[in-house]
């Protein structure tokens, strides 16, 4: 079996870690890739989606697996250039992917279908927001499309919210877009992964990640500085709930609206006093999400994802550890505001009691690793026990070092 990932950060690393470990230990191939992801897979020498697509069809690739969101709705859509070439994909449609592409999109959709979610105004101009904002605080506000993960802003003041909307609506940070003024919603939040093939879902691990820079839940937000992942993180009447009032009418809404879904689906959830609501959706694994749960699937992951990429869901094929897992990321100085390269990284061989998975490095031509990103590792420990996991994934990141390095040691720790 032939298997092409696409996406180049942590997330990527750990699926086509966890495909490569599949029995059938299919030959792996990764565009555009890291450094890192290339001692697991072989480079693609391409530069477009549309060359890609060609290069998968001239070298017999039995299975694409989207990983990074942008490219499902780049050009005409990775999973319907895969269709037309005849070539699997574990990705969804363009026009299903709207979903995470169009925040205004996935409110209506929610609203439509009758899921459980925060009201929300749409806005084009500052002088809209702030009239939406009416002087009530804390409030959400969300960039309409694509921001690489920094495009939501939860502001407690109006001094916050005119920082984001003049960066946002006025400077045009992530380009021109409408903005989402949204109810401020209160509980802890979990992530729901759901691997959709047609009418079928199967859930898988659910995860809790931990978005602020700083001990405490403090500091500005991040794309995520760490993660835990376990089947007891709720309990069966919880995600009972999740699935009837959730995930169930998000797969009829999917259908009913001619959306084609393959692929994994991620639920961003607040599990609010009046019951769990959808903060948003994500047309991929989460990042670092992804690196606390792929160690926790057990079976064939890579014939799974070809089945239902083919239009199966084959549950038996895969099963999940019982225990813990957790996702400690070492971040850049600066990050996130800014992120450091070029910074050498000490001790990665020194770690044996956990994975390393590879966000943001560089290989030297002497062999050393150095920073290239914000986030730049993530550190992953398993065990029977939330307590155990921790102190294993502590302990070992520790172990690395590079300077302005950046770790929160409440990962695991601090509970929601």
């Amino acid at each position: 079996m032939k298997i092409l990932v696409v996406g180049k950060g942590g997330r990527e690393h750990a699926l086509v870690r966890a495909l490569a470990e599949s029995p059938a230990q299919p030959e792996m191939h990764c565009f555009p890739g890291s450094d890192a992801i290339f001692s697991l897979a072989h480079p693609v020498p391409v530069k477009t989606l549309h060359e890609l697509v060609a290069w998968m069809k001239q070298n017999a690739i039995d299975l694409c697996v989207a990983g990074e969101e942008s490219y499902l709705v780049k050009d005409e859509g990775l999973a319907n250039l895969c269709e037309q070439a005849g070539i699997p994909c574990w990705g969804p449609h363009k026009q299903s992917a709207q979903l995470e592409a169009s925040k205004e999109f996935s409110k209506a959709f929610l609203l439509r279908h009758g899921i459980p979610t925060a009201m929300a105004t749409i806005v084009e101009t500052r002088d809209e927001a702030m009239a939406a904002i009416a002087g009530t605080y804390p409030t959400v506000l969300k960039f309409d499309g694509l921001a690489a993960g920094k495009g939501v802003a939860v502001c407690p003041d109006e001094s916050s919210a005119e920082s984001f909307l003049q960066e946002v609506l006025v400077q045009q940070r992530f380009g021109p877009g409408r903005l989402l003024v949204e109810d401020c919603l209160t509980g802890p939040e979990v992530s729901i992964f759901a691997a959709i093939v047609d009418d079928d879902y199967m859930i898988f691990t659910p995860a809790r990640d931990y978005k602020r820079a700083l001990d405490g839940d403090a500091g500005p937000n991040t794309g995520g500085m760490g993660a835990v992942a376990s089947r007891q993180l709720i309990d069966a009447t919880l995600l009972e709930t999740i699935k009837r009032t959730i995930v169930e009418p998000t797969v009829r809404g999917l259908r009913e609206e001619n959306l084609p879904y393959r692929g994994f689906l991620y639920f961003g959830l607040m599990l609010t006093p009046d019951g769990p609501k959808v903060i948003e959706y994500n047309c991929r694994f989460g990042d670092p999400e992804c690196q606390a749960v792929m160690p926790l699937v057990k079976g064939d992951l890579a014939q799974f994802c070809l089945d239902g990429a083919r239009g199966a869901l084959r549950p038996e094929l895969i099963d999940f550890s019982e225990g813990w897992s957790v996702a400690v990321i070492l971040a850049s100085a600066g990050y996130p505001e800014i992120s450091r390269n070029g910074d050498e990284i000490l001790g990665l061989e020194e770690v044996n009691s956990a994975r390393v998975y590879h966000a943001g490095t560089k290989l030297h031509q002497d062999g050393t690793w150095v920073t290239h990103g914000g986030r730049v590792l993530a550190v992953v420990a398993q065990a029977n026990t939330l307590e155990e996991a921790a102190d294993m994934a502590h302990r070992e990141a520790a172990k690395v070092q590079f300077p302005g390095s950046q770790r929160r040691s409440d990962i695991g720790i601090l509970h929601f």
